[in-house]
């Protein structure tokens, strides 16, 4: 995050746990008039109550955890007024029914009608500190976009007719989008005339990469004559390491007439967004500290089996009880991925080799391990420090990933995310024998991609444990 960004999170952050303090206090008040009428001839009563001072510190901190899970304080620059005024208000009503349950629900009241009154208060109070205070940071943001005092680096990948018609389009709307252009890159390595008055040539589609570090590059406009799934393609592939990346580009016809034009300003041109985050920040976060809580306590209670089967691995055939193997985990980084061993030791001695049924590098308990799905647990640990989810694409070998993107691009998509124990590819086609099998997979894990949110996980974990008590794994 830029210093700038962090300034204005800051500025988020500030307001919101003042408002938090304001309407905690608010509802003290509030709670103890309720019981005695006459409080407010001794204020210092209140102020000498150990839990007002308690919640002064604790409510707020609890309301900015809340807003860490919504995501607020992400992308501070790009956010919608009316977007936000419905996060504030999901925001309030719940975090309001947490104190209410937590905070209240034992609290002296002279009638129960006062429980209600009491979430209504602080309901309508913090929603209206909150937001209000939230409102005046977005607005000033704002203007300063529009004013052209802010803007975000932006490179134009195109250098024909489209490019420059869209630059201009971009540059002359009635309200400015913040795209601050640094400079174009070529796709057929011919820099154009028309856009070079404009802005400089910064290279080539194999210069990309590097440009997005050295100008750190916060959206790209795709704008090509031709060949643009190709141009796409690539583009996805160069930069999925970049997560907070923005892809844009503009509309052709049959995109309009088929809806996939989507307006954010009634002013703004219209652009292609590609959506390369796949859930909203709060579902992140909730699968997050599902991985985390799943994984944990799947460790203690089959903590038994880890020890039945390690020493079953052990008398099965010499050798380790647990395998390591390097795995391309998200954003293309590695990370040991760890199983329970089921192959004779040196089974890739003469190189890296996908399994398959009649494999007889596999121990006989170790194809018992993988029709069952036992070989996979020690990856809870891998899940506990977060280089892996329960739910999410299988990792590959690099080997692999390079035979894939040959004939599949799209593969980059998945590095987008956090691999997994299990998946929907997984789950509907099995461990996969050869590099056609893993491209007929990857027809499954990019569906995962656009049907990705909390139920789909769930219902995943579940259609995974019926193939584990089945014994149906391939």
């Amino acid at each position: 995050m830029s210093l700038n960004k962090r300034k204005q999170a800051s500025k988020y952050i500030v307001c919101d746990f003042l408002s938090a303090m304001l309407s905690w206090s608010a509802l003290f008040l509030f709670r103890k008039a309720s019981i005695d009428a006459h409080i407010f001839n001794d204020v210092n009563a209140v102020f000498a109550d150990r839990n007002f001072w308690l919640g002064i510190v604790l409510v707020p901190m609890g309301w900015l955890c809340l807003y860490i899970i919504q995501g607020i304080y992400r992308d501070v620059y790009r956010k919608s007024r009316l977007k936000e005024l419905l996060q504030t208000l999901a925001g309030s009503i719940f975090g309001v029914l947490v104190i209410f349950f937590t905070l209240l629900i034992d609290d002296d009241v002279s009638t129960y009608g006062n429980y209600y009154i009491s979430i209504l208060f602080l309901l309508a109070v913090h929603f209206s500190l909150t937001y209000l205070c939230r409102l005046v940071i977005t607005t000033h943001a704002a203007k300063q976009i529009h004013s052209r005092r802010i803007g975000f680096p932006t490179i134009m990948v195109g250098c024909q007719e489209r490019a420059y018609k869209t630059f201009l389009e971009l540059d002359n709307q009635e309200v400015y989008s913040g795209n601050r252009f640094v400079g174009y890159v070529t796709i057929d390595n011919e820099p154009c005339e028309q856009l070079s008055r404009l802005m400089p040539c910064l290279g080539t589609l194999d210069d990309l990469s590097r440009l997005v570090e050295q100008y750190h590059i916060e959206e790209v406009i795709v704008a090509p004559d031709s060949d643009e799934k190709k141009c796409l393609k690539q583009i996805i592939k160069t930069l999925n390491r970049y997560s907070d990346i923005i892809i844009k580009l503009p509309p052709q016809t049959n995109d309009i007439v088929f809806g996939s034009v989507k307006l954010t300003s009634i002013f703004h041109s219209p652009l292609i967004t590609l959506n390369l985050r796949f859930m909203e920040e709060w579902q992140y976060s909730v699968k997050r500290l599902c991985d985390i809580l799943f994984a944990a306590l799947a460790m203690i209670i089959l903590s038994p089996l880890y020890l039945i089967t390690a020493i079953l691995v052990k008398c099965s055939s010499p050798g380790p009880i647990f395998y390591a193997q390097e795995r391309i985990g998200k954003n293309g980084k590695p990370f040991k991925m760890h199983k329970f061993r089921s192959m004779y030791v040196d089974a890739e001695k003469n190189g890296p080799m996908l399994s398959r049924d009649d494999d007889p590098r596999i121990t006989p308990f170790g194809r018992f391990m993988r029709k069952v799905r036992l070989d996979e647990i020690p990856q809870f640990y891998n899940v506990l420090i977060g280089n892996m989810s329960l739910v999410g694409p299988r990792p590959e070998r690099q080997y692999f990933i390079d035979k894939i993107v040959e004939r599949a691009p799209e593969y980059m998509l998945l590095q987008r995310i956090k691999p997994g124990i299990t998946s929907w590819g997984q789950v509907k086609y099995g461990y996969a024998e050869n590099v056609d099998e893993m491209l007929e997979r990857l027809r499954y894990d990019l569906l995962y991609l656009e049907n990705m949110s909390i139920t789909t996980d769930i219902k995943i974990l579940i259609y995974t444990v019926l193939i584990v008590i089945q014994g149906r794994g391939k």
